[in-house]
C-alpha cells in the first residue's frame, strides 16, 4: 500500500475520533468520497493500526445509530423555517 494512503487513513481516523465526525463530514473535510473514507477506516486502517481502527469504528457506529434522529431534526427544522 502507498505511504500517502496509509497516512491518510490514520489522519482520517484521528479526525473522526477527535471531532466525533460522520463519514460525510470527514469526506467533505478531506475532499474525498464517502466510500474512500469508509474503506480507509474499515479496511485499510485495520492492517495499519487495529486499535485506532476500532476507536474510529465505535464513533462511526454511534453516528450510524443516531442518524435517524439527526434526519428527523433536520426535517423538523426545514418545515419550521418554511412557514
Amino acid at each position: 500500500m502507498k505511504d500517502y494512503i496509509e497516512e491518510r487513513a490514520v489522519e482520517i481516523a484521528q479526525y473522526i475520533i477527535e471531532n466525533n465526525a460522520t463519514v460525510r463530514q470527514t469526506a467533505k473535510q478531506y475532499g474525498i468520497s464517502k466510500s474512500t473514507v469508509h474503506k480507509d477506516v474499515t479496511e485499510r486502517l485495520l492492517q495499519i493500526n487495529p486499535s485506532l481502527a476500532s476507536a474510529a469504528r465505535r464513533v462511526l457506529d454511534t453516528n450510524k445509530s443516531e442518524r435517524h434522529i439527526r434526519g428527523g431534526l433536520a426535517t423538523k427544522e426545514k418545515y419550521l423555517h418554511q412557514h
